[in-house]
């Protein structure tokens, strides 16, 4: 189904400049907080295991590269507040920063003036899981695959959201999904580590096995190489110790390959290894990762099962 656009400013309704004007208003009250204020900030998130979570974006050259984009995304908005890939564009630029919250409420000020683009459904659906609203995202990134059923992404992350509440039942047809809709070999290995960890957790080993039929040696991986790594060693080409060498590279690997790993050893019956590093994972400071937030819905998931 195509996106629908709305047209230029001059041809709203009283009511959608109103929402727009406070569209405009919310993104100056983001900007002018001070960077006092962030440093007494309440915690961003409060993690499903009861941790509070706080910023920690970057530093230096890189936090300020990072706030000399949010200054750039806030003067397209200025500019353009009727866009709706102006307001996607702050979002993002809020996200860098680890202020989901405000990205949050910049996509909700968009889907107001904009209730039938599927991107900021897709952008709103995403910031939910960050900060662990899974049924919230649920929700919009199902609206979103209602209006747009073509996008890698929205059916990526739909299936995340389904994962993380342990749904696999659901997962499975997202991420089968987003496989016929993959364009390129990187994609095709980041969604084939969550469908074949999803069918594995089902039991469906045949049709886990059909998916890893489809990873080769010597495809592209490009960013997704930790799940390429992790595929290569479901197929007997890459050792444990490899993979462990490699999550130990930083926090974002232990976080991604780590969790991996974990899952798969869960799989195979070693709990106790499984859940060591599940641990491991969450005392990390790195909790935006989707790894991290997996691990963390393994052991909040745990308590009901291994209390």
């Amino acid at each position: 189904m195509n996106i629908r656009k709305r047209g230029p400013l001059a041809g709203k309704s009283t009511l959608t400049m109103i929402l727009l004007t406070a569209l405009v208003a919310a993104f100056i009250a983001c900007r002018t907080e001070s960077r006092k204020d962030r440093e007494v900030q309440e915690p961003e998130v409060i993690s499903l295991l009861g941790k509070p979570l706080f910023r920690a974006p970057a530093q230096g050259e890189a936090l300020a590269k990072l706030e000399a984009g949010l200054k750039e995304a806030g003067a397209r908005l200025e500019a353009n507040p009727d866009d709706p890939e102006a307001i996607i564009s702050y979002g993002r630029a809020l996200s860098g920063l680890w202020r989901y919250h405000e990205a949050i409420t910049i996509y909700s000020r968009g889907i107001e003036a904009h209730p039938d683009y599927a991107m900021l459904y897709r952008h709103r659906g995403h910031r939910y899981i960050s900060t662990r609203q899974f049924d919230k995202a649920v929700a919009d990134l199902s609206r979103a695959a209602e209006l747009n059923d073509r996008d890698f992404d929205i059916w990526y992350h739909l299936g995340l959201a389904h994962y993380l509440k342990g749904e696999f039942e659901k997962a499975g047809p997202a991420y089968l999904r987003c496989l016929e809709v993959a364009g390129d070999e990187g994609s095709i290995i980041a969604v084939s580590n969550w469908l074949y960890l999803t069918l594995r957790r089902q039991g469906q080993d045949e049709e886990a096995q059909k998916i890893l039929d489809g990873i080769k040696e010597g495809m592209e991986a490009g960013e997704n190489i930790s799940y390429y790594n992790l595929l290569l060693f479901d197929k007997g080409l890459k050792s444990q110790e490899e993979l462990e060498k490699a999550a130990a590279a930083s926090d974002l690997d232990m976080a991604t390959t780590g969790y991996g790993l974990a899952c798969r050893l869960l799989i195979r019956g070693d709990k106790e290894k499984a859940f060591e590093m599940f641990r491991r994972i969450v005392a990390l400071p790195y909790w935006p990762a989707f790894g991290y937030i997996a691990a963390e819905a393994e052991l909040y998931r745990s308590r009901a099962q291994y209390p």
